[in-house]
């Protein structure tokens, strides 16, 4: 499995997308730190384009990547290696080199400016490591959909709107339900509204550290009071892994019993 990480990440690496991706990063956190000096600021706005640009762009690599390396998928599988190494090895190998891609892209312009003599070190590290998290947990659904359906479009037009519905759709249908449910208490359910969706509880985790709750409202107390603790951050970073944990679990036993 090393090794086919190790081939992977090398492939990836060398993708001309790959250094777009980086550069995309590295271009737009030296304007936003160059406009502004408060790195509070540039990291709510990195905040935004993370959690947009990131779950998207692991979607897609993750899926373009699984059918553009069928042949050698083929190549392996007919080879004396397990099948749950190869696909791990895959899937480890792509969120990797995106991971590395959005450390190097990030965290290149925040060392330049003295991150690490600021006092807002810790959100800005908590904006990486939710940006790698969520390069994981997407590159795991994109792959999974993939090995579950043959046909390259429809494997394309599924990850789309997974991503689409987690991104934008969801947001929409969760505050609808606070809307019309907002004379009962409603504690618990936005809670594990937020749980239900990677993309929401990394916004929350990093608004809570930058401790601009209170312009959530009710919900912004529902979360201090729940996330706000040692105890719910590590709780938190428990569910997004799990995001992390079950796909993988799922590409495993998918590519144990599938027929090539």
């Amino acid at each position: 499995m090393l090794k086919i990480l190790k081939y992977v990440g090398y492939d990836l690496l060398r993708s001309r997308w790959t250094y777009i991706y980086c550069s995309f990063f590295l271009m737009i956190s030296l304007s936003l730190l160059f406009l502004s000096s408060d790195l509070s600021k540039v990291v709510i706005s990195l905040m935004n384009i993370v959690l947009l640009i990131v779950p998207l762009i692991a979607t897609m690599f993750g899926v373009m990547y699984y059918y553009n390396s069928r042949e050698f998928i083929e190549l392996l599988l007919a080879q004396p290696i397990k099948r749950s190494n190869i696909f791990l090895g895959q899937y480890i190998g792509i969120a990797g080199s995106l991971s590395i891609s959005l450390i190097i892209g990030i965290g290149v312009p925040f060392l330049i400016y003295g991150v690490f003599n600021s006092p807002e070190i810790w959100n800005f590290m908590i904006l990486l490591v939710t940006g790698v998290l969520l390069s994981f947990i997407f590159s795991a659904i994109a792959l999974l959909i993939a090995l579950k359906n043959e046909n390259r479009i429809k494997g394309f037009g599924l990850a789309i709107l997974v991503w689409l519905f987690l991104a934008v759709i969801y947001d929409g249908i969760f505050l609808l339900g606070l809307i019309w449910f907002n004379d009962y208490p409603l504690d618990n359910f936005a809670i594990i509204g937020s749980i239900l969706n990677p993309i929401d509880l990394s916004r929350i985790l990093i608004l809570l550290k930058l401790d601009i709750s209170a312009l959530m409202g009710f919900t912004g107390a529902v979360f201090q009071k729940f996330f706000g603790t040692g105890l719910g951050i590590a709780a938190a970073i428990s569910v997004l892994i799990a995001w992390i944990g079950i796909p993988a679990w799922r590409i495993k036993s998918v590519s144990q019993t599938k027929d090539f």
